[in-house]
Formats: structure tokens, sequence, C-alpha cells
């Protein structure tokens, strides 16, 4: 078995496969990877053999949390205590379906949201140049309340340095502008009460203007990687305060880009021209090319997730569905389908019904999930967090106003989360509690948890005036 990890090249030839076949069939998983993909999962989040007893095994059912804490008073594990995977398998199964309670209410479109690593802090941006934090464990008050300074349509993107001490923001322009975040002031507007240092990801050869669509920061915040709308990955070295790296790496839009894990060598990018790439640093000077794709989307990609392992991910596609990938399984050449209707645009468009069911010929993906919708604007998709979970589910926000959970094994639909009136663009769970947050073009921030709090959720979302006409969603 071949594994790809920080002390792992791709260099040697190009392809990252292995002995795993692709089936070539989309959403198909050969027996080898379902084992695998299954497997990891059960590490993660089945308990010892003795909690569950023999009704779980047979039945399938979750142990019962209180045999579970009956074997570990009677030390049956021979640990003392629980393992990761039995906190898990207890966490795992309380779904955060219940609420919604509301966290704020803006008169402008949410773009991004996302809880900080430690869960202390929650980020949302807003199409109207205005970015909030707030302070989790302090009821939810506004620690920060940012007016981003030259904005150009929207805040695409967002993301908090690995010490939460600065938040890098991108809008559609080349240039990505970084606040501090903990200073004790909690008004922030750019240049006026505090510095927000702008950082251009032009090199000296660019003449045109392009947007920026997905910003990062490295696990030991001292690179930002970014996604732009001339189709190029650009690396910016925050030490020596120059852009590294810029990499003309596909044939349209970048919308996504991640660290595939903690070494920061393996970058994966997702763009419209509907193939997901994965970029080793350590080669590609020499090389000047990927090592390797991931096809198996009809269309343009609209986010990916990293698993963190340096191996797996997901993509969320216009062609409404979301797929796992093992980058082992990834080529050197790329074959692009698509729809065969060159006039269908997601922003204002529904997806045609024939289309659904067309699948890639040469479809690399190891599973695939349907039953959201990936209209109007770029719906992202996440693994659920490690702790809690055990990273079982994928959950993602959708353009019928809903948040989906998936089972990532066997696909299933476990949970849908119904509160918004416009498309849900981003949403995020809680790296340790049963809690969901989730924002929409309605302009709710929301969240939903297990078993809730002792205050009465919010009522049906009815707003006066507010209306739900697509021709009105884009970007």
């Amino acid at each position: 078995m071949i594994r790809l990890n920080k002390h792992t090249s791709t260099c040697s030839d190009g392809s990252g496969s292995s002995e795993s076949g692709c089936s070539g069939i989309a959403g198909e998983v050969t027996s080898y990877l379902d084992h695998e993909v299954a497997h990891l999962t059960k590490l993660r989040s089945s308990p010892y053999v003795l909690f569950g007893g023999n009704v779980r095994s047979r039945m399938g059912l979750p142990a019962s949390t209180v045999r579970m804490l009956v074997g570990r008073e009677g030390n049956y594990s021979g640990r003392g205590r629980f393992s990761s995977a039995d906190k898990c398998h207890m966490l795992s199964r309380y779904w955060p379906t219940k609420g919604p309670w509301i966290v704020d209410r803006m008169k402008s479109r949410a773009y991004v949201s996302q809880f900080s690593a430690d869960g202390s802090l929650f980020i949302a941006g807003f199409q109207g140049s205005q970015i909030r934090i707030y302070d989790v464990e302090r009821g939810w008050k506004v620690k920060k309340d940012i007016s981003a300074r030259s904005l150009r349509w929207t805040i695409t993107d967002t993301s908090l340095s690995p010490d939460q001490q600065h938040l890098v923001y991108a809008s559609m322009s080349p240039t990505v502008h970084i606040v501090t975040v903990g200073s004790a002031a909690t008004r922030s507007i750019a240049n006026v009460t505090e510095i927000h240092c702008g950082l251009s990801l032009s090199s000296d050869e660019d003449d045109d203007e392009f947007g920026i669509f997905s910003i990062k920061f490295s696990t030991d915040g001292q690179e930002l990687v970014a996604a732009t709308s001339d189709s190029s990955i650009c690396v910016y070295d925050l030490g020596a305060d120059k852009l590294s790296l810029r990499i003309p790496a596909h044939m349209s839009d970048v919308n996504a880009v991640c660290f595939a894990d903690e070494s920061g060598n393996i970058i994966y990018s997702g763009s419209d021209d509907s193939f997901c790439k994965v970029w080793d640093r350590r080669c590609f000077v020499t090389k000047g090319q990927p090592a390797g794709t991931l096809m198996g989307h009809l269309d343009g990609i609209t986010f990916i997730d990293s698993r963190g392992d340096g191996r797996y991910l997901i993509s969320n596609g216009k062609d409404q569905t979301t797929k796992l990938w093992d980058i082992r399984k990834m080529s050197s050449n790329a074959i692009s389908m698509g729809l065969g209707d060159e006039d269908w645009d997601y922003r204002w468009m529904d997806y045609p019904e024939y289309a659904r069911h067309l699948k890639h010929p040469h479809d690399q993906s190891l599973a695939t999930y349907k039953g959201h919708s990936v209209l109007r604007t770029l719906i992202r998709c996440y693994f659920s967090p490690s702790y809690s979970t055990g990273q079982k589910y994928i959950y993602t926000g959708s353009s019928d106003s809903s948040v989906y959970i998936y089972d990532l094994v066997s696909g299933a639909q476990v949970a849908k989360l119904d509160h918004h009136e416009a498309p849900v663009r981003d949403c995020s769970w809680h790296p340790f509690y049963p809690m969901l947050v989730t924002s929409a073009w309605d302009g709710d921030i929301v969240r939903w948890e297990f078993p809730g709090s002792d205050e009465a959720p919010a009522p049906p979302n009815r707003r006066v005036g507010r209306s739900r006409r697509r021709g009105f969603y884009y970007m």
C-alpha cells in the first residue's frame, strides 16, 4: 500500500496511483477501497468490542451509552478510560439538528462562515463589506466587527491564522488584507481605527486584474495559498513578504484550494474546468506540472476540503454532486466531458434533468453523494470533525436553502436542516461539540445543537419583503 504523506513525494513517476483500480463508474467503490475507507472510519469511531455487546454486532446498532459507562467503570478495555474512538462513537450519534437558534441577522448576504480550530471563535463574512468575529464561549458576543478595505463585489473568503491573532480576507481583487484579531478594539475600520495590511498576489508580469475565490493559511502560519479567477494558484510567503509561487494551474477559474496536510508540501485545487488537481511543491520547479489530476465531475468544482491525512479529499461540483477522492487514483491525463450544453449557467438556470443521469466514463472518485443542490453560488462542503465524529460524515450547504449531512461510507442522507430562505453557501461544525452553524444569503447566521439550549428555537423564517426569486442569485 502506498501512503502519500509529508515524508513521501509524488515526484517519481507523475502519478499517485497504487494497486487500487479505478472502477470507471461514478460512485462505485471497489472492494479494496470500500474496505479501506470503512476500516479507517471504524478505527476512529467504533467502541471497544466488549462495550458494544452481541446485540449491537448483530443489528448494527450503536453501543448503549449506559453499557459503555458500565464497561469503563468495570475496566473492560484494560485502560481504565475511554479511547478517542469510544468518545467518537458516543458523540457522533448526537447530530446537531435541534434548533435553530439565531446567532445574528444581517441585512446582506452571508458568504463565508467558519469556527476557529479550537472552536472558541466564529468568523462570518458578508457581501456588505462586513466581517464579524464572535466569541463562542462568551454567549456569541461580537469580539471584532471589521469593515473591509477595497472590497470588490463581496468577501469571497477568510482564513484565521493558527495562533488566532490575524485574519486574512479576500474579494474579487488581487490584493488580500490582513487584520489583527487580538487587539482590544472591537470596531475595526480599515486604515481608520486599525491598519489592514494589503498583500498583492500579482506578479510583476501581471497586467490584468483578477479576483480571489479561496484563501488559506498554512498550518505553521507562514504562508498563504490562494485560488484565483485567472486560472492560477498563488503561494505568498509571509516571512519574506512576497509572492513565492504562482502556478498556471487550470484552464478556467480556480474556485477552491487548500493544503493537503500539516506539511504544506501538497496542495489541492478545484476549478471550473471540472478537475481536481494535486500539486507537489517539492517537484513543481523541475516538472512544472501537477502531480496528478482527478476527473469525475461533469462540471465546475465549487469547493474542496481535505481530510487532513494527505490522501483523501471531497469536492462539491456544479453537476450537483459531492465526490470523495483518494489521490492515489489520480492520473497524468485529464479528459473533460461536460454536460453538452454550453448555454447552461448554474448561476441562474436549473440543472438540466437529462444531465442528472450522465456519468463520466473515467470517473476516479471513490463515492458520489447526491441530494443537495449546487446552484447560484459556490456552495461549500466539509468532512465532519475528527474529534467528535471520526470524520464519518460529510456535510454541505445547498442552494435549496438547506444543509445536508451524509454518511461517508454508506452515502445515506442522515439529516437535513431547514430554516433559511436563500442559498446556504457555507456551514461549519464545531470541532468538539455537537453544534453546527449555517450561514445563508438571507443574512441569517444560525446554530444547531444537540440537545440544544433551554431557549426556544427561532420561529420559521418569514421576513417581510424578502423574496426567493432565483433570478437575483449569482456569484
